[in-house]
């Protein structure tokens, strides 16, 4: 009776995205004791793992990965005469830093932090003309951040203060120069109310009024 290999008894594998076979040739390759032929194998392996994971080949903007890969595989005993320096095991699983969460409190958050961070370069801008037109800029930002946050309609004079707030009175703007900057927020959606412009309304009339012509029997089927 043939002797069957389980998978409990073989050796873990370590990227499952190639296989097991291309996992037991890159072991085959350190048997090889010619360093010419496993390097020439190498390549030949490498050229196989991008058929197989099209994902590697189609994102080569880091080319040396793949060949990190074939390092991995081979449990970091592979010496050939590759193209990038063989990679640091303990470089290469190596835990990530732990990130720092920023912990200072939002004023609004429907505005969020970005909005902060503007609001403090735009202060930090020295030229009068280019900071009121910032001040613009944060003023039609802060108005549509409000509207997605409240649905209801927002007066100009509540965003101005909110900015005033966030820039500790050091962004100043009045209801007239916003006015008169055509920052007004336009509808969102038209009034059903409203008649429809004369484009529109001979588009209606062809696509989506029936016709009329022959309600009151004004043309009669011929027999």
């Amino acid at each position: 009776m043939d002797q069957f290999e389980y998978n409990t008894q073989r050796s873990y594998l370590l990227l499952k995205e190639y296989g097991r076979n291309v996992q037991k040739l890159a072991e085959y390759l350190c048997t090889i004791p010619n360093q010419e032929e496993r390097t020439a194998l190498a390549h030949v392996l490498i050229n196989l793992m991008k058929q197989l994971n099209p994902s590697v080949r189609e994102s080569m903007d880091n080319p040396q990965r793949i060949w990190d890969h074939l390092q991995v595989m081979a449990d970091f005993q592979l010496d050939i005469d590759g193209p990038y320096p063989k990679p640091d095991r303990a470089e290469l699983y190596k835990k990530p830093k732990r990130m720092s969460y920023v912990n200072n409190e939002i004023t609004y958050r429907h505005y969020g932090r970005n909005v902060e961070l503007l609001v403090a370069q735009a202060i930090a801008i020295q030229d009068p003309t280019e900071r009121h037109q910032a001040a613009l800029y944060l003023f039609r930002l802060m108005r549509t951040f409000y509207t997605t946050w409240n649905k209801e309609h927002v007066e100009d004079v509540l965003i101005l203060k909110h900015l005033r707030e966030l820039s500790n009175n050091q962004l100043q703007l009045t209801p007239d120069e916003v006015r008169n900057e055509g920052s007004l927020a336009e509808p969102s959606a038209r009034d059903p109310r409203e008649r429809p412009e004369r484009g529109e309304q001979r588009h209606q009339n062809k696509h989506g009024k029936h016709n009329n012509n022959n309600k009151h029997g004004k043309f009669k089927r011929r027999k």
